[in-house]
Parts: C-alpha cells; structure tokens; sequence
C-alpha cells in the first residue's frame, strides 16, 4: 500500500497536519514520516523566477539594446538559500512509494504557486500519483480533518495556478523592463539633480501605481487654497433647554441662489452674515416659529465582518501599527488556531459555517473581555437565524470567507505579545456584534423661520444599545444630545413659537483632502484608488481593487524601503519623499498609464478572470506582452530630460532641507572635497 505525501507551506502547519491526523511519526531532516503518511513543508517559496541573464549573458548589463526583454518561455531554478529543503521535498515527490500528494500550502493563489512551483520543478509524474488539494479556513484539527476528507483533485485549481503564474510573470515583465528603461533613460538625470552616485528606478505594477496615489493625494493638499465661510447661528430656548439652529438659504429665502453665498449655509464674506442678523433683529422681540418637526427612530446595523483590509485599516486606527503588523500578528493568531484564514476579501460567512457557527460562540465563552456576550447569544440563540441576514452570502466569496475567531486557542493568548491581544479582542468582538440587533437612535429634524428665513436643527439620542453594547465603537456621526433635551422639544409642533436667545456667526473654512495614513491606503487600494467611507459602498465595489489581500501591506513596506514614501510611525501617515515624487514625474512622462489606478486594478481583475476559467493564459499573455512592447518603443522614441528638470524644481521646493543638501555636496565636489 502506498503512502500519503502532505506538503505544508511552514514547519510550524505540518505539525499541525501530523497532530491532526494522530498518526506515529518519526522526525527526519526535512519531514515526518509514519507507516502511511510522510508530512514535509516548503518553508515559503522554495523557486523563483530566472533572472534575465540566465537566458543569455548579454543581459546581464543594462542596455536600452535589448528592452523589450519578452521570453517565449520562462525559467526558473530554486533559490540557494532553501535549496536543501527543495531537495527534500522534490525527493519525496518523486518516491515511488508515495501515491497520493495532499497539497496543504496556503488556501489561496500564492500558496497555489508555491507548490506548483516545486512540482514543476521536480519533474513530478503526473500520471503515476493522485494529487489532492486541502482547501481549509483555519487550522483547527476539525477544520484540517474536513480538507483532507473533501480534497478535490488539484486539477480542479489549474486556473488558479494559472492565474498566479501569469501575476508572477506580470511582475516580472513589468519589474524587468520598465525598471532597466526608466533607470537607463532618465536614472542619471535625477542622480545629477540629487548629486547621488546612481539611481536605479524600481517600477512595479501595483507599486507605481499607489506611489502615485501618495504624490497626487500631496499635490492636491499643496494646491488646496482654505477658503473662509461664514455661518449665521440661532440660539433659541424651549422649556430652559437651549440649541442651536443653522441658516440656510433654501426656497423662499431671499438669499436663494444668491452670488453672496459660499454654500446654501454659509456667505463669502462676514459683512454679509452680519448685514443677515441685523435684518432678522430688526423685528423685536426676536423669535422663531416651528415651520416643521420630523420625528423618526433610526437604525444602525452591526457592521459586516472584518476582512483583511477593513482590519489593517482598523488596527492603523485605533493601535497606530502598520499594515505588514497587522498581517503578521494576524497570521500568528491563525497558526495558532485563533482565528481562520487571513488573507481574504470577504466581509461574510459561508451558509456552510453559519450552520456550525455555534460551535465558534460556545468557545468564546470562557474569553475574558467578550465571555459574557458569547454566553447571552447562545442563552438567547440569536445565532440561529444568521443564516438569512446580510452576514452570510456565499456568492460574495471566492477562496475564504471573513475572519473570525474560532473559539479556540485561547490559551495562546498569554503567549503572544504586542497588540496581538488588542488585534484578536477587535475580531471577537466584531465577530459577536452581528448577533445583536441594530443600535437604535430616536432623532428629531427641526426647522424654525425667523422672519423669512429658516433656520435647521438636528437631534438624535440613542435608545436601545444594540451591538454597541458588544463593539462599544461610535462614529463621529453617532453623536447624542442630553436626553431631557429631547425630551422638551417632544412638545413642540407647528406654530409653536420659540425665545431666540441670540443670533451669532460662526466662521469656518473649507479643509483641504487628508493625507492617506497606512489602513485608509489600504482601503484605497482594496476600492480601485478611491478612499470610499461608507462601508456598504464599499461593498458594492468590492472586487475592483490594486493588488490582493496578501500583497497591500508588503506594497507600501516596499515604497518605505526604496525611500519612496515616508511612514510616520506614531500617526501611520504616509508622504511621498523627494525621490519618491521625481520617480513619480519620470513615469507620469513616460509610462504615465502606470499611475492609473482603474488600469491597475483592471489587470488584477484579469487575473481573477483567468482563475475562474473566463479568458485564457494565452489571451492574457498575449495583451500583457503587447502592453510592455508598446510602452516601451514610446520611452525609447521620446527624450524629455529638459521637462523633468522643470517638474523636479516645482517639487524640490517643498523639500528644502534636501536641496540645501544637494548644494552642499556639489560645492564640496566643485572644491575638491570628497
């Protein structure tokens, strides 16, 4: 009988698989082996791509002679620093006594290409061996006894492979090309504007395109000219309560459409809001008049569940970490059966789950800071009808479906520092928030007319807490007034008249675009460039976005290693650097396509076709090889060394203390100084 071969991407998972199948085995180098089972790991990629001058030596120095680099057919070879772990594996895939491979690497497209990878590298014999992939949602030993019993043949992920081989090789082709022709082309002209030896222009599909992102979201600030409105206040009084109400010109005033106006609640200049409150006071005593009161109760829904993103933009939030932080302490909390898989899209639970969702909440019941919540679910059994709420919806999943915990593990907890704690006590609760009801606020709209002119007021107080009972989080916009307030403007109706206590203006100015911190660009990128606010647009977008899961964090980690951008650790803004805005003005004269974020994103959806069987590798490879062609005959037709110097002098004035620098070094080398 032959054995069984299971290939995990990590040590530390293997040993998770050998737990699970509570099977005897021996440690060798490399492995685990019992009388039918053999359990070995990749420890992350174990091949890589051939650099350009394995194919021809030629290539090994740079020259705009031999761009577009476009092989017919790629190579590879293992990486030197894993190549005796390769060596372990391809032996054992290629042991005539293993009969059936389980594919246990990571559920996803990377973890698909690190083992395709191996295989192809090996030589594996197709024919001679059963292929089984392990799709799985967490490691618990449930959930890795149900991969293994319901491993499909791997065949069935050949578009998935497909996809990340052509995500690779995009990479590649892009890195390759365009990062040779932008450093040959126009590398020297920023090393003699910054006196730097040499500068080499790293390009990449996805990295250039948020560079640009940062450098616009910069440019627009710099531009941005505030501009000074000037509101016109009530203060009225009903039953000793005092509040406020706002003017604005809507139909009938004598102000609507007027040139004066900044917006419908706010003039240009102050001497106009004054020349307002002076007609209103003419008539004494100053009153207002109810024109209308609007009484409703709002409902505000438990939030979808966390995916990555949402997550990463959380943590940036609220614990000021980085995304890459984020990824990592969530990738601990899922090796040690936390929580399920990380690296998802998906805000939702599978109907699949949802049916065993039970068994999560019931081990939540001994976690300190949510215990008592998971324990009032099950004694009231809300869980029992999630299955019919927007929380669960498969077709809004493709390979996971959100992170949540397990309701395992938890004596891990102690072991794992940092804001690990925080970071899983964010998912707990999130998680069990859905199975509360909707916050519920009470919410009065008022409106008043002093003379011809109205006036707006707006309440709102909360009711009955809800989810917020569990989430405790509260937006800028859940802000409530003292309930007695409410409570006194419940007797008013129309026509009742009001004391005006004052009538004052109040200035403000309009406020230039935020700077992207490390979870909004997140979120940017999930949402095709655009910072969407509302979560449930978001959702409507979702699926459009600037890379995966698995790739944001280790984007903008790139971008702050080539000095590109800058991370304030303590706020997690994120500003372009000087370098980082001429690379940005190289590509916007030359490839300017790059910074486009729809195109972007229209490759990364290409991809997602490809994966579901939609186009072909063939067709995809064929737009992307005519895509770097194209461009890069127009860089090599084109020299425009004299309008960069233009746009490098419009940047470098913002970055003063780098200038005085450059100057420095060139009077130094004028000198003869070192």
């Amino acid at each position: 009988m032959g054995k069984s071969l299971f290939i995990a991407e990590k040590p530390s998972v293997a040993q998770e698989f050998a737990k699970a199948l509570k099977v005897n085995t021996a440690r060798k180098d490399g492995y685990l082996e019992g009388d039918t089972v053999i359990i070995t790991w990749c420890v992350g990629h174990l091949v890589t791509m051939s650099y350009p001058e394995v194919y021809d030596e030629k290539y090994k120095k740079w020259s705009l002679a031999t761009l577009p680099f476009l092989p017919e057919k790629f190579l590879y070879e293992v990486i030197p620093g894993v190549a005796k772990q390769y060596k372990i594996v391809s032996g054992l895939l290629n042991r005539s006594d293993v009969e059936t491979i389980y594919v246990c690497t990571d559920s996803g497209r990377e973890g698909e290409y690190i083992y395709r990878l191996v295989e192809q590298q090996a030589g594996v014999d197709k024919k001679s061996k059963k292929r089984r992939r392990v799709w799985i949602d967490s490691q618990t030993e449930e959930e890795i006894l149900r991969g293994i019993e319901t491993a499909k043949d791997l065949s069935q992920y050949d578009h998935l492979s497909d996809a990340a081989y052509l995500r690779a090789k995009e990479d590649y082709l892009m890195g390759i090309n365009f990062s040779r022709l932008l450093t040959l082309k126009y590398g020297n002209t920023i090393s003699n504007y910054l006196n730097t030896q040499y500068t080499v222009i790293s390009v990449g599909r996805v990295m250039t395109c948020v560079l640009g992102m940062i450098v616009r979201r910069e440019r627009e600030i710099r531009q941005f000219v505030k501009t000074p409105f000037y509101r016109v206040v009530s203060t009225m009084e009903q039953a000793g309560k005092e509040f406020e109400g706002e003017f604005r010109a809507v139909a009938g005033s004598a102000y609507e459409g007027s040139p004066v106006l900044y917006k419908e609640n706010g003039f240009k200049e102050k001497e106009q809001a004054q020349k307002l409150i002076d007609r209103l006071q003419e008539t004494q005593p100053l009153q207002a008049v109810v024109d209308n009161v609007e009484r409703k109760k709002e409902k505000k829904n438990p939030p979808l569940l966390f995916n990555l993103a949402e997550l990463q933009n959380e943590c940036s939030r609220i614990f000021k970490i980085s995304p890459d932080e984020t990824l990592r302490i969530v990738q601990e909390l899922y090796e040690k059966k936390l929580v399920t898989y990380p690296r998802t899209d998906a805000r939702v639970l599978s109907t699949a789950v949802a049916k065993e969702v039970y068994k999560n909440i019931r081990g939540l019941c001994s976690y300190g800071p949510a215990g008592n919540f998971a324990a009032e679910v099950l004694e009231t059994g809300s869980y029992k009808g999630i299955s019919r709420t927007r929380y669960v919806n498969d077709k809004q999943i493709t390979d996971h479906y959100a992170i949540v915990p397990t309701g395992q593990g938890l004596g891990a907890l102690a072991r794992i520092g940092g804001n690990a704690a925080g970071v899983y006590e964010l998912i707990v609760k999130r998680f069990l928030s859905i199975f509360y009801p909707a916050a519920v606020y009470r919410k009065i709209n008022l409106v008043t007319c002093i003379g011809n002119e109205k006036f707006f007021s707006s309440f709102k107080v909360l009711e009955e807490q809800g989810y917020l009972k569990v989430s405790g989080s509260k937006s800028a916009k859940d802000e409530t007034f003292d309930p007695t307030l409410i409570e006194a403007l419940h007797a008013l109706k129309k026509g009742s008249v009001l004391t005006v206590k004052k009538l004052e203006i109040k200035e403000g100015e309009t406020s230039p675009p935020k700077r992207y911190n490390s979870g909004s660009m997140i979120l940017a990128m999930e949402n095709a460039g655009q910072l969407i606010e509302d979560e449930e647009l978001r959702e409507q977008i979702r699926g459009s976005g600037i890379g995966t899961s698995a790739t944001r964090a280790e984007i903008l980690k790139k971008l702050i290693a080539n000095k590109y951008i800058a991370l304030n650790k303590k706020t997690q803004i994120l500003t372009p650097t000087l370098l980082g805005e001429m690379i940005f003005d190289v590509v916007s004269v030359s490839i300017r396509s790059l910074l486009n974020p729809e195109l972007t994103a229209s490759w990364e959806k290409g991809l997602t076709y490809v994966a579901e069987g939609s186009i072909t590798s063939e067709e995809y490879m064929t737009k992307l090889n005519q895509f770097v062609k194209r461009r890069t005959e127009n860089v090599l037709g084109n020299n425009l060394h004299y309008e960069l110097r233009n746009v490098f002098d419009a940047a470098a004035k913002f970055y003063p203390q780098k200038t005085a620098d450059n100057r420095n070094n060139r009077k130094t080398k004028k000198n003869g100084g070192e």
